[in-house]
């Protein structure tokens, strides 16, 4: 099983409900993908700027197949990543 949560900072208050909107659409889409588990992303309520995802996916063959779908390769890493300042944390589950 494969744990990542992602912090994304937004660079600019312009641009935060496009970001917002980009993740709704990418997350609906990798969700329905093989080997996702979870898939979710929060907005911050003591600070927008700051959105957290949470995803599980089965496999490091799943997570693969998820950066080379469209969720990520359509949306995120177009409507997002040049908007966000993104710090990955990825681990193991302790309880």
């Amino acid at each position: 099983m494969i744990y990542l949560n992602v912090l994304l900072t937004a660079n600019e208050d312009a641009d935060l409900a496009s970001i917002a909107d980009a993740l709704r659409r990418a997350g609906e889409l990798s969700q329905k993908e093989p080997g996702c588990q979870r898939w979710e992303a929060y907005q911050a309520d003591a600070d927008p700027r700051r959105f957290l995802l949470v995803e599980r996916w089965d496999s490091e063959a799943a997570l693969d197949g998820h950066r080379k779908g469209e969720a990520y390769t359509q949306i995120y890493s177009i409507e997002v990543l040049p908007h966000v300042t993104r710090e990955p944390l990825r681990g193991r589950r302790l309880i």
